[in-house]
């Protein structure tokens, strides 16, 4: 990354550390821990785990607010060194996996990521901050380089699929900024998305209790 100083320099240094001899062998510890847990689920599509790139966690770490830096320690503030993804089928299954996610795990944040509003279409999903568990971190590695908590978001398909495409699009270093049309046009298939994600749950729970009338 052009223009880190010393203070980056050092930064990039620690956080490299901390990714290789912590967060990558933990991010496997941890998927192998969801998938023991949640295998045996329906409708489970898939779980993936991750370090944060260690670029990503340069560019995040360099993030201000009206001015002033936003963390002024990365490396203990910034709760997604480590992000773990659910995908799964209906909206419905989203809220079940709710109540087991509290039953396993220790919550410090939680929140639907919805635009804010009515009439605006983009990202959605549910975004929680958990206590990392002790179970995932072996007795060799560093407890000085492992985070306090981890990222976890639970998405329908149509939820990851639209994210997937649109961050692919739209934030990629050096492409230029989409225009208003192509924004618009954007917009219209997180519509079509979010339309298609209500229709699929709405014949699950019919299928699923016939005696709901939507």
């Amino acid at each position: 990354m052009k223009g880190l100083g010393q203070a980056g320099r050092g930064l990039r240094q620690r956080y490299r550390s901390r990714y290789e001899q912590a967060l990558v062998p933990i991010a496997s510890a941890l998927n192998n821990y969801l998938m023991e847990i949640f295998r045996e689920q329906p409708r489970l599509d898939r779980i993936s785990v991750r370090p944060k790139d260690i670029e990503k966690f340069l560019k995040k770490a360099k993030a201000r607010v009206d001015g002033a830096k936003k963390y002024s320690e990365p490396l203990s503030q910034i709760q997604d060194q480590i992000g773990a993804r659910i995908i799964t089928y209906f909206k419905s299954d989203v809220d079940r996996f709710d109540s087991l996610i509290r039953r396993y795990f220790q919550p410090i944040e939680y929140r639907d990521r919805i635009p804010e509003s009515e009439w605006e279409f983009g990202y959605f999903g549910r975004h929680y901050v958990l206590v990392l568990p002790t179970d995932v971190v072996e007795d060799s590695i560093d407890r000085r380089l492992v985070p306090d908590f981890f990222e976890l978001q639970v998405k329908t398909l149509f939820q990851h699929a639209w994210s997937e495409a649109e961050h692919d699009l739209g934030y990629k270093p050096g492409l230029v900024p989409l225009s208003v049309d192509e924004t618009r046009r954007l917009a219209f298939t997180s519509a079509q998305a979010w339309g298609a994600d209500e229709v699929f749950d709405d014949l699950f729970r019919s299928r699923e209790n016939p005696e709901v009338q939507h």
